[in-house]
């Protein structure tokens, strides 16, 4: 048992307001489902959020998408799936460049608040999108754009550019114990 606290245990910060890079990482499942509560929350505040998905295929219709069909935050597949599935990892590599490029493109626009970069550590680990090149996206972005990309593994460039990193560890996992995905809570 402990006291709950009744003083501020932090003194106030007194930086400058400004675009935030998040990264969710590490072999714990919750990455994309913290970003996707982020976008929540930001969508929910007024802020313009878009969401690009570097592993789920464009016409994907899982629950987040869903749901954000629903808010009209726009959700876009650019993979076409679990690379163990894929019959020509070429053509997922090259779906990877080209979402990237679209990506990009909305990240550097300053059209939106907040873009979420979800599954995004796999084309950088896979080589398919070039670190530095995603790197430098990120740097220049407009001052205002807050970003999060998830994924495990995330280079450790990455990590050192941003300015928060979370990382979900697996404590235990209900997949271990022969428990298959359920719809609606994981896949």
């Amino acid at each position: 048992m402990e006291a709950p606290r009744q003083k501020r245990p932090y003194e106030k910060p007194q930086g400058e307001r400004r675009g935030l890079l998040l990264v969710y990482t590490g072999d714990g499942k919750g990455k994309s489902t913290a970003a996707f509560g982020l976008a929540l929350r930001a969508f929910g505040r007024g802020l313009k959020v878009r969401v690009f998905q570097f592993i789920k295929h464009a016409t994907a219709r899982f629950g987040e998408h869903r749901a954000f069909a629903l808010l009209g935050v726009p959700v876009e597949g650019l993979g076409d799936g679990f690379t163990w599935k894929s019959r020509d990892l070429e053509a997922s590599a090259r779906l990877a460049r080209e979402g990237w490029a679209r990506a990009k493109e909305a990240l550097l626009s300053g059209a939106y608040d907040l873009v979420v970069l979800d599954e995004a550590t796999y084309p950088l680990r896979y080589g398919w999108i070039p670190l530095e090149e995603f790197l430098e996206a990120l740097r220049s972005r407009p001052a205002h754009v807050h970003v999060v990309v998830t994924g495990r593994g995330a280079p450790e460039a990455l990590l050192d550019l941003a300015d928060t990193v979370t990382e979900m560890r697996k404590v235990k996992h209900a997949f271990d114990q022969g428990v298959p995905a359920q719809r609606g809570i994981e896949h």
